[in-house]
């Protein structure tokens, strides 16, 4: 069974029992014309540091465009018992401070497990 929206999935793992947990992913991808790519993976990696030990977040990447290097992609990838649709505080604090480096575009996606 799965669900849409903040509902929570269940699912079981490999034990047969079930785990009420939901992973989503938050995408927050920055096209930027700054000149130095290295301040904003800066910025990245410190607010990244402040999520403190109680986070359901479960790991954070960071991606680069192919051919474009000012253009990067952070990935915030959680398993809680539902996602927060608008996005977590730490995405929507890394979007607004991106937006100083250029155009963010930041959206939540759900796991579907159909």
């Amino acid at each position: 069974m799965f669900c849409f929206g903040t509902e929570y999935a269940l699912i079981k793992d490999k034990t047969g029992q079930e785990d009420n947990a939901m992973k989503w992913i938050e995408v927050i991808m920055l096209q930027s014309a700054a000149e130095n790519p290295k301040t904003i993976e800066q910025e990245i990696e410190k607010l990244a540091g402040n999520t403190g030990n109680g986070s359901s977040l479960r790991e954070i990447r960071l991606y680069r465009h192919a051919l474009l290097d000012n253009d990067l992609s952070v990935h915030l990838l959680w398993d809680s018992e539902k996602a927060e649709p608008q996005g977590s505080a730490l995405g929507l604090c890394l979007s607004h401070v991106l937006k100083e480096f250029g155009l963010v575009s930041h959206a939540v996606w759900i796991e579907d497990y159909g």
